[in-house]
């Protein structure tokens, strides 16, 4: 089965997640989910190993069909990595959601949850892996459908308009990306992404390919909620129910800040992104906006899980920000910060749950005193709060580090200058909820309430504590986002 090791994470949650509609019954079919999730886990840990030990990529070809005429699965440093924690986080957050779901998702429909959950994490993972750009467009639509049914799980009726605003938005997206990659094959005449690679120079500098990116750019832009294409977001996670909204934060749109990655880096080359297409000139002040206008709406957010969501289109602003400055230090950080924020965001949204399983509201002024109520839940979300401003000794740190570095070392000062100012943004919306928990006291009828269940506040001390230990011990994360990031920029520095 090793010959076959590139394939087997997509293929054995593909064929778990039918076998979940067989089975049916909610204690077996969570059970059997979180076993698939897990061992879907080990496979990508094995496949990173592999990919880390002979430092070349992975390929597989299916159907023994050879490239560029057959669909090729081609994993190396990056891919790998993403693969690596868009998996761990599935098994953990699943691992959190039996308890969850019991207040959320009613028995008779939680079969369908993990079928749908199984097959948004094939998605996400065979976008991760493909070498291939229209499987990464089927694989998207995949990850896409699964999440709308996901979404509109939601305890509320809301979850439905905000599972039909998503639909609207991402066939919106993903339209433009299927025009994108229509007209790179009309230049190219392959869809194999090495080919594509290759092929493109001769068409360097012409009007379809400047046209495919632009398409691209949007597409992708949509997908991963980059301002102003963000809409969907603040509902999709403020209505779904708490699993999905922790699984999604977490997973989906770091896997469409992947793809851009891997559009701009490895299909157009980072000579026809920024120097015929200029999207340097577009993402960066996206960028920059997203940064503050994000930020400055979480202030002024009264729910938890919204302000969190808002933080979320923050933080993507980030990621999008390391990739447009287009040297190694800019592109690690914005790897760096893919697996960080989605360390720490799944981690916060399933403390929301906690909270809301506990407290039930995660209205800000319903949250009196619940630090002294809820200690452990509390703490750990403080962690992960911190984290995302970017405090010394957390993840977060490590990723605004980097990314000033990489802005000095193009000169950009004023950009520096506006990273750091923008984390004390990020201040005023966690002290915001801080100093409810823990400066106002709790009303009287709160006073039976006590902390989570184990089930539920262990994954999140899981995730909330890798905030801390990735801060302390950054060497692994950010030396294979190094790795990663040289390999996409072809050794330039």
């Amino acid at each position: 089965m090793g010959g076959h090791l590139p394939v087997l994470p997509i293929v054995l949650p593909l064929l778990a997640a039918p076998a979940c509609v067989l089975l049916r019954r909610r204690p077996v079919v969570l059970t059997f989910g979180i076993g698939v999730a897990w061992a879907t886990f080990a496979l990508t840990v094995q496949l990173l190993l592999q990919v880390l030990a002979t430092g070349e990529p992975v390929t597989y070809a299916l159907g023994g069909w050879a490239a560029p005429y057959g669909i090729e699965y081609r994993i190396d440093v990056l891919s790998a990595f993403v693969a690596l924690f868009v998996a761990g986080l599935g098994a953990v957050v699943l691992t959190y959601a039996p308890r969850s779901l019991a207040r959320e998702v009613p028995a008779d429909r939680q079969y369908l949850f993990v079928t749908a959950y199984l097959l948004c994490m094939t998605g996400l993972l065979g976008i991760s892996v493909t070498g291939d750009l229209f499987n990464v467009f089927v694989f998207l639509e995949i990850s896409a459908l699964a999440s709308y049914q996901l979404i509109a799980m939601g305890p509320s009726r809301r979850a439905l308009t905000a599972s039909f605003r998503y639909l609207v938005l991402g066939t919106i997206g993903a339209t433009f990306i299927l025009i994108g990659i229509g007209l790179l094959y009309e230049m190219t005449g392959t869809l194999n992404m090495v080919d594509v690679a290759h092929r493109i120079a001769e068409a360097k500098g012409t009007r379809t390919i400047r046209v495919a990116s632009a398409f691209l750019a949007v597409g992708f832009g949509i997908k991963m909620a980059l301002f102003p294409l963000h809409a969907w977001l603040p509902d999709a996670y403020a209505q779904a129910p708490s699993v999905v909204t922790a699984f999604l934060a977490a997973t989906a749109t770091k896997v469409s800040v992947y793809v851009m990655l891997r559009f701009v880096y490895t299909v157009l080359g980072p000579a026809t992104s920024f120097q015929g297409s200029k999207l340097d000139w577009v993402l960066l002040p996206l960028a920059l906006v997203a940064m503050f206008v994000a930020s400055g709406v979480a202030i002024f957010q009264t729910n938890v899980r919204r302000m969190l969501a808002w933080s979320s289109l923050a933080q993507i602003g980030y990621m999008v920000l390391g990739i447009s400055l287009a040297n190694v230090t800019g592109v690690t950080a914005g790897i760096v910060h893919l697996f960080n924020h989605a360390l720490t965001k799944g981690g916060l949204f399933l403390a929301m749950g906690c909270i809301a399983y506990r407290w039930g509201s995660v209205e800000l002024r319903d949250l009196a005193g619940i630090g002294k109520r809820m200690p452990v839940t509390m703490f750990a979300w403080v962690i992960g709060g911190l984290g995302l401003i970017g405090v010394p000794a957390t993840a977060g740190f490590v990723s605004k580090w980097y990314l000033v570095g990489a802005a000095l070392e193009r000169g950009m000062w004023p950009v520096a200058a506006l990273i750091l100012l923008s984390s004390l943004l990020a201040v005023v919306y966690v002290w915001r909820v801080v100093e409810v928990a823990y400066f106002q006291p709790a009303p009287e009828e709160r006073g039976s309430v006590r902390e989570a269940p184990l089930s539920l506040l262990v994954p999140t001390c899981i995730l909330l504590g890798t905030t801390l230990f990735f801060g302390l011990n950054a060497v692994w994360s950010a030396g294979v986002a190094e790795k990663a990031a040289r390999v996409l920029m072809g050794g330039v520095p």
